[in-house]
């Protein structure tokens, strides 16, 4: 079992020194014994708030981490269990509304089992309460980063912990909706883990206590600093197309341009990731039990002060759970006001059978329409190959560009001469008719222009949207 900070413990390990201000907890008057009567739960609360020096299972104030003012909600485990209560509500509702007023974001530190039994159903009602602060707090455009300590079971994990927007879990800490004495006795311990949620899809990065402040503090900065963009009613300029890294020349020929794009030494996307951003962080999952890291990175970076999202297909066939990825990348850049870029480079959507039955097309389905949907201007680069509608789901309507060593197509070139029942030997020909050199998509008016590799940021054809 990792060790069980205090919340104020907690509070001291991210917080910069000196910074942190603890908002008083609203005045609430309770019957003896509390709303339900039950008998000695005063004296239980007495002997918690003896024990850990609280009067409620959580501790609230502002702080600067690694220099960014956010709003932190710390769990006191040791204090009933950290459990939700009425008051516990006055004070996550207090917090959250004073997040909003000061337009900071909120980072629930958590450690908790669950609703307080001793209260009822208006402990677990609390829920409701929070859920709806969480979703205020969402419309406004802040972020929500959460950390997962030991133990977050129960509703916390279902409305603080998996409600946010980053999450970020402690090492070896217990993770689950249900607490370790209320599961199935055969149940697999290891399934209500930190990295078992992080395999799940469910949690963005495993961080050691050690690293939480400077992980916790870029992120602060990404997504909340001054770079980040998020400003009420302001469209955020889009972000800067990254200048090609392949080999520069037109492709003569349609197989020509397919062979190039597959080529095994040609640049992916953590090439392209690198060169463009000064620093980024990724994030992981689709929050519904899947993850796909070989096939789609996803993330928020910085580049030149500023904040950009990134979407990047790694030239492998994308899972479900990455386009899922994806689109819960660009719906969180959409809300916090994040212009986003986009890197196309896959052969098309898995189309295995699990691919089906894990829901590949309404996966791809999500993309194109967060895509569609997104109020903050999209950059798109074609770096390889765009194969089908698994790549346009990724791209930008008129805000698509493309490297010299890529192609788009409708289909792959042996796929459309299979279809027409043409043998082998006319598949380059195929590949000539479809048109999908990078000059033949120029001129058809489906990318903007083609990146010129010589120059990092130049390009050819008209200049990219700022």
């Amino acid at each position: 079992m990792p060790e069980r900070l205090t919340a104020r413990e907690t509070v001291a390990l991210v917080a910069d020194a000196d910074s942190f201000r603890e908002f008083a907890a609203p005045p609430r008057k309770a019957p003896p014994d509390g709303p339900l009567g039950w008998q000695g739960y005063d004296a239980s609360r007495a002997r918690a708030a003896a024990r850990t020096g609280e009067q409620e299972s959580v501790v609230c104030g502002t702080a600067r981490v690694e220099g960014t003012r956010a709003v932190l909600i710390a769990f006191e485990f040791g204090f009933l269990g950290g459990s939700l209560g009425e008051r516990t509500g006055d004070l996550l509702e207090a917090a959250y509304t004073h997040a909003r007023e000061h337009r900071l974001p909120v980072v629930p530190l958590i450690a908790t089992g669950g609703s307080r039994m001793q209260e009822g159903m208006l402990a677990l009602t609390q829920l409701q309460r929070v859920a709806r602060q969480s979703a205020l707090t969402r419309e406004a455009g802040l972020p929500q980063i959460a950390v997962l300590r030991d133990p977050t079971t129960g509703g916390g994990w279902a409305t603080l912990g998996a409600g946010a927007d980053i999450v970020l879990a402690l090492p070896g800490a217990q993770v689950g909706f249900a607490g370790s004495r209320v599961r199935p006795p055969d149940a697999d311990p290891a399934a209500y883990t930190a990295e078992s949620q992080l395999a799940a899809g469910s949690a963005d990065a495993i961080v050691t206590p050690a690293e939480l402040k400077g992980v916790l503090g870029r992120w602060l900065r990404l997504l909340a600093g001054h770079g980040a963009g998020v400003t009420p009613g302001v469209t955020p300029a889009a972000a800067p197309v990254p200048g090609a890294l392949g080999r520069d020349g037109a492709s003569g020929s349609g197989w020509e341009a397919v062979e190039r794009a597959r080529a095994v030494g040609r640049p992916r996307a953590h090439a392209y990731l690198d060169a463009y951003f000064d620093d980024r962080l990724p994030i992981s999952g689709d929050r519904c039990g899947g993850t796909d890291p070989g096939g789609m990175l996803c993330g928020f970076g910085e580049r030149d002060g500023r904040t950009v999202a990134y979407a990047a297909q790694t030239g492998t066939a994308t899972r479900p759970a990455g386009y899922r990825t994806a689109a819960r990348l660009v719906r969180l850049a959409d809300r916090l006001g994040v212009p986003v870029l986009t890197l196309v480079d896959t052969p098309g959507a898995a189309n295995d059978a699990e691919a089906e039955r894990q829901g590949v097309g309404a996966a791809v389905a999500e993309v194109f329409g967060a895509v569609a949907a997104a109020r903050v201007p999209i950059t798109t680069l074609v770096v390889g190959e765009g194969g089908s509608g698994g790549a346009l789901a990724l791209a930008a309507p008129g805000n698509t560009w493309a490297t010299p060593d890529s192609y788009f197509s409708v289909i792959a070139p042996e796929l459309a001469a299979a279809i027409l029942k043409r043998p082998p030997e006319e598949v380059r020909p195929t590949a000539d008719q479809l048109r999908i050199r990078p000059q033949d998509l120029v001129e058809l008016g489906v990318v903007q222009g083609i990146v010129a590799a010589s120059a990092p940021r130049s390009v050819t054809g008209p200049p990219p949207p700022e």
